[in-house]
């Protein structure tokens, strides 16, 4: 069988990823958060990738699919306190800015991307852990199954949120359509409850909001591309964030397991004790429309 995962130099470095049999690719650069910068499927590239912005080390990643662990959103002041110690976590945690391990899936199906924590993540979130993804280029849809193991000996309950920031291409804001989420919603830019319907009539004009006990799947919609991407997430990575930053013709469709500040709050807070671990999953599914 021929090499599926190859180093490549340009357009930046990264890792490619390709499909023995379909022929689907991923970009990947572990380095940077272990960050997917492309998914190309069916000959379509899928994800907004600020390529530029990226160049600069010095700024937030815009583009792929950045890793939201161990919290999703952000803490007041970015301040986690466990047993009467303040750390500082930064908004949507360190995964994203950390380097993971790569390495092809037993069955070359995919990639599998590892993060283990270090005396550096220990200062932020005072926890021993391992973050495992498979990303797998199925027919039409990419799945990730992610395993969080507390790999502590005894050392207490580890709490965390876990999520996925990715960002689609869409050709035009204004002629792109959401189905599938509830009538209301969390504006995060007010924190205020809301009727979704108005968020989603403001997406040209920038919208942070969550969204919880979708019934079903959430779809994307490029109306004039003709494509739709539809998220399945099963619980507990069932809470659902829309995010755009207009001009950027891209929608972020997340899927998270816990609000901003559910360490804190303890809503849906998820909790491993020593040795424990726990599947997350979510698979993106595209089709004409």
């Amino acid at each position: 069988m021929a090499m599926t995962l190859i180093q490549q130099s340009l357009p930046y470095p990264h890792w490619e990823f390709v499909h023995p049999s379909s022929g689907d690719r991923l970009r990947i650069v572990p380095e940077r958060g272990g960050l997917v910068t492309a998914w190309c499927c069916d000959g379509r590239e899928l994800l907004y990738f600020d390529q530029t912005r990226f160049a600069d080390p010095g700024k937030s990643i815009r583009g792929g699919i950045p890793v939201l662990f161990p919290i999703c959103g952000n803490l007041p002041g970015d301040v986690f306190p466990v047993d009467g110690v303040n750390h500082t976590l930064k908004q949507h945690g360190f995964a994203r800015d950390l380097p993971w391990q790569l390495q092809l899936l037993d069955d070359q199906s995919g990639i599998q991307l590892t993060l283990t924590d270090t005396e550096q993540t220990r200062a932020a979130f005072p926890f021993p852990f391992q973050v495992v993804m498979a990303l797998r280029p199925l027919a039409q849809a990419l799945e990730i199954r992610t395993t969080v193991t507390h790999t502590g000996n005894g050392s207490g309950v580890m709490p965390f949120s876990f999520g996925l920031h990715p960002y689609f291409k869409v050709t035009d804001l204004g002629c792109s359509r959401l189905e599938g989420l509830p009538p209301r919603c969390l504006n995060h830019l007010e924190m205020a409850e809301e009727d979704t319907a108005s968020q989603l009539a403001r997406l040209p004009e920038g919208v942070d909001f969550l969204c919880r006990d979708a019934e079903g799947p959430v779809t994307l919609i490029d109306q004039r591309a003709g494509i739709k991407v539809q998220l399945d997430q099963p619980a507990p990575m069932d809470l659902t964030v829309i995010w755009t930053e207009p001009p950027r013709p891209m929608i972020c469709l997340e899927p998270w397991t816990g609000p901003r500040q559910a360490l804190l709050s303890g809503d849906r807070k998820l909790q491993l004790a020593a040795g424990e671990s726990l599947e997350l999953r979510c698979t993106y599914r595209v089709s004409e429309g």
